[in-house]
Order: structure tokens, then sequence, then C-alpha cells
């Protein structure tokens, strides 16, 4: 969850959240893992209690409307995603290894081969593979980008104000929209999802699993916020420009000059892990969610699964290793394009799946009927849950009007 969650986008918020309004606001990024900590535990409950995805659970009780609603964000969602990680990849190759004369003829060369090495990683290895891979990458991108943080350490007290002293600077009326981009971003938006099938891939079902998948969820939130406070901390002894995975090398340019070559190239080292182990697990996991949701779509309405099978997805289907193909080439097109305009759209679409998945709890894991008295929400979760909700809506209905 923390490989997968963690990349460019929260990389570049973070940081640039950090340039622009300094420490002051590192209990945003607590609160957000906190809020996303919420969401994945629900998701995971729901499953534990049912034997259904979430997914599955909202189309059989609500009706197949669930599933094409959230198909077409899904593939629109993944494209964008996947472009931009492929992208992230390439830029950080190129400076990490700076071949071509060219960036943007280096960006592109990288990043598709970093779209064919998560390709042949994951229809080769599998989950198991995946796995193994990603806990090298997580291990590099958290010490890198700690031992950063470290090396631009402002002072403990600063810290601890910006952690445990909740305020928002006002930035010319600016410093809330930031605050809040920066509790959205962390942690990830449709990979929450996912942790369904990961915990499926483990054998996890049955009630009796439910404190495991708190204890690791907490563990993977933990080292998400430990992240994004690093980042904010990076972000805030430099002025950074640019955009996107760009911003990240501007800012690799900046730490070079307060830092020396150690800053600069520990943080690339950080960038990408975390990129890299966003991309893989993406490429992992989303076709899962596609898989899922067209399966639930060609089952005629009314129909029942058998207990056995309700979760499972063989990655070896035609539908899983379509999506997967298609999820590695396609969105490739998206490395010739200019994304300043898409990019607004792609981040509507993640923060958007966040209130709508807080919906779904409410209504799924509210009453005991489904769940079972032990399982449902209790009136904490049901209140989180709610500000998770309105807080998400009120940040898209922003972003759109942006």
């Amino acid at each position: 969850m923390a490989a997968t969650g963690v990349g460019a986008g929260d990389l570049a918020t973070a940081s640039f959240a950090g340039s622009l309004l300094g420490t002051g606001i590192l209990w945003a990024v607590v609160v957000g893992a906190f809020l996303k900590f919420v969401v994945t535990e629900g998701l995971a409950r729901w499953q534990l209690a049912t034997g259904e995805t979430l997914l599955e659970g909202a189309v059989h009780r609500l009706g197949q409307v669930v599933g094409w609603f959230f198909l077409p964000c899904l593939l629109l969602w993944s494209f964008f995603v996947a472009s931009a990680l492929m992208s992230a990849c390439g830029v950080t190759l190129h400076a990490l290894l700076p071949v071509f004369d060219d960036a943007n003829r280096g960006k592109i060369v990288f990043g598709m081969l970093a779209s064919a090495i998560g390709l042949v990683l994951v229809a080769t290895g599998g989950y198991r593979l995946v796995e193994k891979v990603m806990r090298v990458c997580v291990g590099v991108m958290f010490l890198t980008v700690v031992m950063t943080a470290m090396l631009a350490w402002p002072g403990t007290g600063e810290v601890a104000r910006g952690l445990l002293v909740p305020s928002i600077p006002d930035l010319q009326g600016g410093g809330l929209a930031w605050t809040v981009a920066l509790m959205g971003g962390v942690g990830g938006t449709f990979t929450v999802l996912c942790y369904g099938y990961w915990i499926r891939e483990e054998g996890r079902s049955g009630t009796g699993h439910l404190r495991i998948c708190r204890i690791d969820l907490g563990a993977g939130y933990f080292m998400t916020a430990v992240f994004g406070i690093a980042m904010v901390i990076i972000g805030s002894t430099v002025t950074i420009e640019g955009q996107g995975a760009t911003l990240l090398i501007s800012l690799s340019d900046r730490l070079g000059d307060s830092l020396g070559s150690v800053g600069k190239w520990t943080f690339l080292a950080a960038a990408l892990g975390a990129v890299f182990s966003s991309l893989l697990g993406v490429w992992q996991a989303v076709p899962y969610l596609f898989a899922d949701t067209w399966s639930l779509l060609m089952t005629p309405s009314g129909s029942e699964v058998s207990a056995p099978t309700r979760g499972t997805i063989d990655t070896r289907s035609l539908p899983y290793r379509a999506y997967l193909i298609a999820l590695a080439t396609l969105p490739t097109l998206g490395l010739f394009l200019s994304f300043r305009n898409v990019q607004q759209l792609y981040a509507i679409i993640g923060a958007l799946i966040i209130p709508v998945l807080a919906l779904a709890l409410l209504i799924l894991n509210g009453p005991s009927k489904w769940v079972g008295a032990s399982f449902k929400n209790s009136r904490l979760t049901t209140l989180l849950l709610l500000a998770i909700l309105a807080l998400f809506t009120w940040m898209v209905a922003t972003m759109t009007m942006s």
C-alpha cells in the first residue's frame, strides 16, 4: 500500500506544499494518512466479513449502475496515471543516467523501458515477485528520503510545532487549497481498492484476519505519513518551480545547491524508488479492478456467485492479461503529449473515488445485517467517514471550478 500509493504526484504535491507553506502544515500529512487508513480498514472489514470485494458488494446490493459508473472512471484514471508514472520514471532515470542529449527523448526512452520492465515482472512473476521487488524499492525510497530530510532538517522544535499545532498559512487565500490537496494526495486514490485483492493473494479470509490487516495497514500508512512529512520538510528548505515529474528534477537541483551532491543524488534515488514501485504496484493490481468489474458487468443481474469464487481474480484470465498489456503500452502515447491540461482531469478523477468509497462504506458497513454486529461501523467510524465524504467532495468541487 505504501509503495503503490506514493508516486510522483505525492512527491510533487508534498514538496511543493512545503516550499509554499513551510513546515506548519505537517499535521495535514498525518491527517491525510489517517483518513486513508479509515477508508482502507473499512474496505478490509467488509471483505473479511462477507467474502466479497467492495466492488462486488456494491454491485450486488446497489445494482450494476455502480459498475457502469466505475468502469469509465477506471479507464480514464488508468490512462492518465500510467502516462504520469512512465513520464516520472523516464525523467528520473534520465536525471540519474543522462545518456541522451535531449531530455525529452530520454524521458520517452526510459519511460517506455520502465513500463516494459514492469510488464515483464508482473506477467512472469505475478504477485510474489512483485512483492519482493517492492520491498527493495520501499527500502530505498524510505531510507533515502528520510536521509535527505535529515540533511535538510530545519530544527526539532519547528517540526514538532508543525505536527502538533495545526495551522494553515494564508498564502493570499491559497493556503487552504494546498493543505487540502496535501491531505488528499497522501496514500493513493484508486489504489486503495487494490488492498482487497492483495489480502486475497495472502490467503486472508474470514473475520479472524482483521487484526493483522489493521496492523499492516497501520504500518503502511505510518510509512506513508513519514514519507510525506519528510517531503514537506525537504520542500520547505528550497524554492522550487515546475510541475509534475519535472518538479522533482528541479527540486533535486535545488537540493544540490543547498546540500551538495550527496543531497541531490540521495533524493533522486528516493524519487526513483517511489515512482518505480508505484508503477509496479499499479501494473500488478489495477488489472484486478478491471477484471473484477468486467466479470460483474458481464454476469446477468441477479445471478448468484458461489462463495469460494467470490473476490478471486485469475491473473491468467483474458481480462486481467489484456488490461495489463493495455496499461503498459497504450499510455506511452502520453509521453509524446503535454499533460498540463489533462493532469487536472486525472487529479479530479482520482480524488473523486475517495468520497465515493466513503459513501459506499457508510451504506454497506452501516447495517449489521450484511457484516454482523461486531463488524459494522462504530459511531466514531461513521463520523469519520462523513467527514471524509464532505472534505473530499469539497476538494473535487474546488478542483473542478479552478
